[in-house]
């Protein structure tokens, strides 16, 4: 019988890999426009970028990808990775960042317990960038249960939020 504890509440995800089929198509955005730092570059083959100097947070690499074209519609895959930011100003300068960059949303969404903005990079990879609440302002129903939902996300106010921010 398999064993079904839970995982050490402590563990998180670490780092993701991404295929890409181009390695500086792919670095102009996660780098250029989403800010991250190159750690290391293997040639034209792969880089690992991260923020705050870890090793890394996300790698690109054409191992298998190089020239490869976006999954079609309906196949399995990763559907998006997800940046958390430490708050909502900061998540503000992010989306700045890609108004500035001609980077189009596919959504942006309140869910009560995170806001988050919903994106493409380069490669077709969903990309989700957010930040959480603090648990003590999480929807709660009548039982105490998690009660998340999907709201329009003000923009504008994300926006004026970033206006009071020191820049990164």
């Amino acid at each position: 019988m398999p064993d079904t504890t839970p995982v050490h509440p402590a563990v998180r995800i670490g780092h993701v890999h991404l295929k890409v089929a181009d390695l500086e198509r792919a670095l102009a955005f996660w780098r250029d426009v989403i800010g991250l730092e190159v750690q290391q570059r293997m040639g034209r083959q792969a880089a690992f970028l991260s923020a705050g100097g870890y090793h890394h947070h996300i790698a690109l690499n054409t191992w298998e990808s190089a020239g490869g074209a976006w999954p079609p519609p309906g196949a399995t895959g990763l559907y998006h990775v997800a940046l958390l930011y430490p708050d909502r100003a900061t998540l503000g300068l992010a989306l700045r960042r890609l108004l500035q960059a001609e980077v189009a949303l596919e959504g942006a969404s309140d869910h009560g317990v995170s806001e988050a903005l919903y994106l493409r990079d380069p490669d077709g990879n969903g990309v989700e960038l957010y930040r959480d609440r603090p648990p003590a302002e999480w929807p709660r129903d009548a039982a105490g249960e998690l009660a998340m939902f999907s709201r329009r996300l003000d923009l504008d106010a994300l926006l004026a939020e970033a206006g009071q921010a020191a820049p990164a």
